[in-house]
C-alpha cells in the first residue's frame, strides 16, 4: 500500500486540476488585459530574492510571513516572496527611473509561511495593479475604480466598499507625542478591539482628557457616509491632518458614487490594516457570504526610499485562486476533435490540424497503437471529451460531429 503522505499537501497549500484550472487562467489572461487597457504594464517579480532587499521597508507582520532559506552559493539569507508590493516599489525605484506617473500590473504565487487566519491558504495567486509617482486622489481613485472593474469582470455581485485613512490615526498619535513603540503597541490594541486594554493605555500614556477622548471614539465612527461629519465633531481639536484626511475620504467617495453606483460604500476611520506602510487611504472590497477582504490595498507613500528613491504610490492586490472560486465565470471551450493518428506521408492531414488549431480548436491526436498490438487506451472521441471529429471524404479532410453527439 502506498503511504497516504505521498500525496498530501501541506496545510494551506492548494493545487488547481481542469477545468478550475482553466477558469483561473482564462480570469487571470481577462484581467490582465484589463488593466493593460487602463495602461498598466506587467511585470514578473523574481519568486526569491535576499532577504535584506525582500523586507527592506516592510513590516514585522510581512516579515513573518515569509519563508527563509539559504543561498547554496554565497551563504546568503534568501525568501520567497509572501507579498508582490515590495518587490513592484523596487522595480519602480531601481530600475524604472521614470519622472512621471508608472502604471505596472503583476499576477504571480506568493507563499506564506503562517497564514493570515486559520482558515486562510499559505500559496496564494497574487494578482493586482500599483501607480507610482502620484500623490494626489485622482491616483487613488483610478486604482479603487480599477479593483471594482476587476471585480466586475469576475461577475461579482453586492461589493461593499470599506473605505479607511490611516493619515486619520497617525495624526493623532504624532499629536499625542506616542512613541514608535506606543504607536504600534496601540495600534496592536485597535487591531484586537480589546476597549479594556485601551482604556488602561490612555490613562497610562495621556494626561489630556480630550486626546483620550479622540481615541475612544475612533473605533465607533465607522458606517455610511455620516460618519464622516460625525468625525469633523467628535475629532474637534485634532490636528489639521486630521480633517485633511476626512477630505480626502469625501471626494473620493464622490467619485466612486458617480462611477460605480452600484457599489455599497462603508467608511471605517478606525481601520488600519497594512499600518506598518500604508500612509494615506485605505481601502478594502467585501461580498455577502465571504468572511474577508475579497480585494484590498491603499496608499503607501515613499517605500522605495530604502531603495533609493522615495515616490508617492498606491494599489490593490487580490488571490486570483480564490477570485475564481468565487466567480461565476466558467471557462470558454473551443471545439474539442479527435484526428485520426498521424502517418508520416498524410501530408494533407497535417495541415488541416495545425489550420484547425490556429482557428482556436482544440485537436487531439490519436496515438498509434504500441508496435501494434494494443489500441490506445481511451481514445475514442467519448472519452477523449470530443464531440467532434476530423475525417476524409472524397479525399477532403472535415470537421463532422460525432454520432451521437449534440452540436
Amino acid at each position: 500500500m502506498i503511504p497516504a503522505e505521498r500525496w498530501l499537501l501541506p496545510d494551506g497549500i492548494e493545487e488547481l486540476l481542469p477545468p478550475e484550472a482553466a477558469r483561473l487562467e482564462q480570469l487571470r489572461r481577462k484581467l490582465l488585459d484589463l488593466f493593460r487597457s487602463w495602461g498598466y504594464q506587467q511585470v514578473f517579480p523574481s519568486l526569491v530574492e535576499y532577504l535584506d532587499s525582500l523586507l527592506a521597508g516592510a513590516g514585522n507582520d510581512l516579515a513573518q510571513k515569509t519563508f527563509h532559506l539559504t543561498d547554496a552559493y554565497t551563504g546568503k539569507q534568501m525568501g520567497i516572496r509572501a507579498d508582490m508590493t515590495p518587490q513592484i516599489a523596487r522595480m519602480d525605484a531601481h530600475s524604472l527611473p521614470n519622472t512621471g506617473a508608472t502604471r505596472l500590473c503583476y499576477a504571480g504565487h506568493v507563499l506564506h509561511a503562517k497564514p493570515s487566519t486559520l482558515a486562510a491558504p499559505r500559496a496564494l495567486i497574487q494578482i493586482g495593479a500599483e501607480l507610482y509617482g502620484h500623490s494626489g486622489i485622482g491616483s487613488d481613485t483610478e486604482i479603487i475604480l480599477l479593483m471594482l472593474e476587476t471585480l466586475s469582470q469576475a461577475e461579482l455581485s453586492e461589493i461593499f466598499l470599506d473605505l479607511g485613512h490611516v493619515a486619520i490615526y497617525r495624526a493623532l498619535a504624532e499629536q499625542a507625542g506616542l512613541g514608535a513603540d506606543a504607536q504600534w503597541r496601540l495600534f496592536e490594541i485597535f487591531q484586537r478591539k480589546a476597549v479594556p486594554e485601551l482604556e488602561e493605555f490612555l490613562t497610562e500614556h495621556l494626561q489630556e482628557e480630550a486626546m483620550r477622548q479622540r481615541f475612544r471614539v475612533l473605533p465607533a465612527l465607522a458606517g455610511d457616509g455620516s460618519v464622516l461629519q460625525k468625525a469633523r465633531e467628535a475629532l474637534a481639536g485634532a490636528p489639521a491632518a486630521v480633517f485633511a484626511a476626512l477630505d480626502e475620504l469625501s471626494q473620493i467617495a464622490a467619485f466612486v458614487r458617480q462611477r460605480a453606483p452600484a457599489v455599497t460604500l462603508y467608511f471605517d476611520l478606525g481601520e488600519l490594516r497594512g499600518y506598518h506602510y500604508h500612509t494615506g487611504p485605505v481601502f478594502s472590497a467585501y461580498m455577502p457570504g465571504v468572511g474577508h477582504a475579497v480585494a484590498s490595498g491603499g496608499r503607501y507613500d515613499k517605500i522605495g526610499e530604502v531603495y533609493g528613491r522615495a515616490r508617492p504610490a498606491t494599489g490593490f492586490s487580490m488571490d486570483l485562486a480564490r477570485l475564481v472560486k468565487w466567480s461565476p465565470l466558467q471557462a470558454t471551450i473551443p471545439r474539442r476533435i479527435v484526428a485520426p493518428e498521424m502517418a508520416i506521408e498524410n501530408a494533407a492531414l497535417w495541415a488541416q490540424i495545425q489550420q484547425l488549431r490556429r482557428e482556436g480548436n482544440i485537436v487531439i491526436q490519436r496515438l498509434p497503437s504500441d508496435h501494434g498490438s494494443q489500441p490506445e487506451l481511451g481514445c475514442s472521441a467519448q472519452e477523449l471529451g470530443c464531440q467532434y471529429e476530423l475525417v476524409c471524404v472524397e479525399g477532403r479532410w472535415i470537421v463532422a460531429l460525432v454520432d451521437g453527439a449534440r452540436s
